[in-house]
């Protein structure tokens, strides 16, 4: 019984340590939460002003002919997927790689119809194991990026689709809703057809022409959009871990709590039983 015992106060102490651990994971995951939240909030006024003037130059000149603009037979796609460098926030990653795959085994018969741009280590390990084409990747993101952070595999990204390389780009990422809630979202990014059809009531003069000014700015529209999935990724990724993290620390409590009752419990078996011993010795004696 005292081995048990010992055995129990051994457990209690490690789920304790862990409780520790996951509670000071928790808070560290909601103070980086806020800030990557406002950051994804901050962008996105950036990207519907950027939006509003590609659509108006879009909407105001006739015949648009641009690469990006133009729907192509689709024979190979690209995909931009966003995951995180760590692990640890419960669904985030597989949820988001599960999606990519299903979508990729419906689709396409061998690895030559698709390519893969992968922003964080576990996608990126997720899909080196699996043997899948990555064109580029981005590792060791920072806990609030800025474009150059990711600049180049998104330039990429979007000139190999101006260049033909493939006919298609959909990004992959979680929306962030609330700290509960990250939704993995897929959306098509090239080619950007619905801008062609936009309206817009703004009017604007460029310099030298509302041609050049389009074929500077699509791309960096392209590359807008997507620096600001990553945000969103960042703010889903610390909620994520946030949540996961709690419920870590709730089930931790609910195990000391069990055990902690378990140990009393033989406590006070042993010391019931050490005290009939001594009666019945003292008993035998008299």
């Amino acid at each position: 019984m005292a081995k048990g015992m010992r055995d129990i106060k051994r457990e209690i102490k490690s789920k304790q340590n862990t409780k520790q651990i996951t509670k000071a994971m928790e808070m560290v995951a909601a103070s980086k939460l806020r800030r990557a939240q406002e950051a994804a909030v901050a962008a996105r006024p950036y990207a519907d002003k950027l939006k509003e003037v590609v659509a108006s130059i879009a909407a105001g000149t006739k015949d648009v002919k641009h690469p990006m603009l133009a729907k192509r037979p689709v024979k190979k796609t690209g995909y931009l997927v966003i995951t995180s460098d760590r692990g640890l926030a419960g669904g985030y990653n597989a949820n988001i790689l599960r999606k990519v795959t299903q979508t990729i085994q419906e689709k396409h018969k061998s690895t030559d119809e698709y390519a893969l741009f992968v922003i964080g280590r576990k996608g990126r390990d997720f899909f080196r194991r699996r043997n899948m084409p990555i064109v580029e990747e981005v590792i060791g993101l920072v806990d609030s990026p800025s474009f150059a952070d990711i600049k180049t595999v998104a330039a990429t990204a979007v000139k190999m689709f101006a260049d033909g390389s493939y006919d298609e780009l959909n990004l992959y990422y979680n929306q962030f809703v609330n700290a509960i809630t990250q939704i993995p979202t897929e959306t098509r990014l090239l080619p950007l057809e619905e801008i062609s059809g936009n309206k817009s009531v703004s009017a604007y003069e460029y310099e030298p022409s509302p041609e050049g000014v389009l074929e500077v700015l699509l791309p960096k529209y392209a590359e807008t959009l997507i620096y600001s999935a990553v945000l969103d990724g960042k703010a889903s990724e610390f909620g994520a871990r946030m949540t996961a993290m709690g419920s870590a620390t709730k089930n931790a409590t609910k195990m000391i709590n069990g055990l902690t009752l378990t140990y009393n419990r033989a406590r006070q078996a042993a010391i019931t039983q050490e005290i009939s011993e001594i009666v019945a010795g003292a008993n035998a004696q008299s």
